[in-house]
């Protein structure tokens, strides 16, 4: 009788063991956060990382998606779109992820977008090719984007550099290859062709480069009232100091890539340069508030543009999340994810850099924040 007992006790936690397994993962939403987090480019992954887990925190704080905690599944692809695309299969094979929030570049964002299932809630904080979103006359309709895309940010500055620069010539100076750089450069140079300014070089260079002098020696010898350099802002550093070093004293101009340049070349070489952005530091109180939550949390080092971009990608994806929940649906089953991207195409959420809407294309309609270099500082100069 004491061994029928001891078996059936056995049985009986196993059973309740077996339970509370199914209770914990019931209890769960898996999101994944993927981008490049150590690397050239983990100014911007860990901005990016640190920006959205800061809104996860705060919603587990306060109990949860309808009780459940989101849980943070986070893989580094180091900027490498092959990286990428493996980060992702083991998140959704291996871990069971519901929604992606990410990559961080645009390259390894389009990278795995063509690999995800259509299904998959995907929102990105920060990869501006217009290909993300939109490729070959298809719509991605699983995957949103925070951030602005490249066109938009190349139309603006070229605009900015007419209206308020009245400038008449420009040169280029970009990354071959790099998906965000020739996405500005190409918007750039057809805006300055319809506004008249003439582009007197377009400049190209590989990847590791280094040495600019001789693309710059051309630009000196032509002459150009302003230069749009669309790169990321180690290489625009080498750049502009280079630049200056052989007299050019042209107004340098960019995208959102050149956030927190001015820790990487001089305030004197830097004085005056105009960027385009998402995020306008210390402009209200919400972002103020923001601000302060961060740096307690995770210092100033990677306080920036990113940061927020990457808070409002995870409060648009956990407001969806939410609005599935509401509908009692399987938490990761396919109509679940469905919702979750119905949710997300129709949402009105509110962030940080903005109440977000999304085009035809899933991408924000917003305004462009236009930062100004002065004294070394990154300073917001207007709404553009």
């Amino acid at each position: 009788m004491k061994k029928i007992l001891t078996i059936a006790l056995v049985v009986i936690l196993a059973v309740g063991l077996l339970a509370s397994c199914g209770k914990k993962e019931a209890d769960t939403i898996k999101v994944g956060i993927l981008g490049c987090h150590t690397g050239e480019y983990a100014q911007y992954g860990l901005a990016v990382l640190n920006g959205a887990q800061l809104y996860v925190d705060k919603v587990n704080a306060d109990g949860g998606i309808n009780g459940k905690q989101v849980e943070s599944i986070v893989y580094d692809d180091k900027g490498d779109a092959t990286e990428a695309v493996n980060a992702f299969s083991r998140m959704v094979d291996n871990d069971g992820i519901t929604a992606l929030l990410g990559s961080v570049l645009s390259g390894a964002t389009i990278a795995v977008v063509q690999d995800a299932p259509s299904n998959m809630p995907i929102i990105t904080a920060s990869a501006t090719a217009a290909e993300v979103t939109y490729n070959e006359g298809k719509v991605y309709s699983n995957v949103f984007r925070t951030c602005f895309i490249d066109p938009f940010q190349g139309q603006k500055m070229a605009q900015y550099a007419g209206e308020l620069l009245q400038a008449k010539t420009a040169a280029v100076v970009f990354e071959t290859g790099n998906d965000y750089a020739v996405g500005l450069k190409d918007a750039f140079i057809a805006e300055c062709e319809t506004l008249g300014i003439t582009v007197v070089a377009d400049e190209g260079y590989s990847t590791g480069d280094k040495d600019f002098k001789s693309q710059l020696t051309n630009i000196n010898s032509k002459g150009a009232d302003v230069i749009f350099l669309p790169n990321y802002y180690e290489d625009n550093a080498l750049i502009v100091t280079q630049a200056r070093q052989i007299g050019i004293d042209s107004v340098f101009m960019g995208g959102d890539g050149w956030a927190s340049i001015s820790k990487y070349a001089t305030a004197e070489d830097l004085e005056g340069s105009i960027y385009c952005s998402a995020y306008a530091a210390g402009s209200t109180d919400e972002i103020k508030d923001f601000e302060a939550t961060y740096t307690e949390e995770f210092g100033t080092d990677t306080l920036n543009m990113f940061a927020a971009l990457g808070y409002d990608a995870a409060v648009v994806l956990l407001d969806a999340l939410a609005a599935a929940e509401d509908k009692g649906l399987d938490t990761g089953s396919d109509d679940y994810k469905d919702a979750v991207i119905d949710a997300m195409k129709n949402t009105t959420s509110v962030g940080i850099t903005s109440t977000y809407a999304f085009d035809e294309y899933n991408n924000p309609i917003k305004d462009a924040v236009i930062i100004k270099i002065e004294g070394g500082s990154e300073n917001f100069s207007l709404m553009f």
